[in-house]
């Protein structure tokens, strides 16, 4: 399962730096995870500053 981005995202970018596959981006209005690419290892989860990330 892939993790997913919440409404409380502020578009920081910091959990786009700590994806080691390049599943995160900005999209129109917040940073959003490729579901496809993403391989569910968290690293995002624990670099957001405002808690947006969680599992699907």
């Amino acid at each position: 399962m892939a993790r997913k981005i919440g409404d409380a995202c502020v578009s920081c970018g910091a959990c786009e730096s700590a994806c080691p596959v390049g599943a995160i981006s900005m999209g129109s209005d917040h940073m959003e995870i490729d579901a496809g690419a993403c391989i569910d290892c968290g690293a995002c989860e624990g670099t957001c500053p405002m808690g947006a990330i969680e599992a699907e």
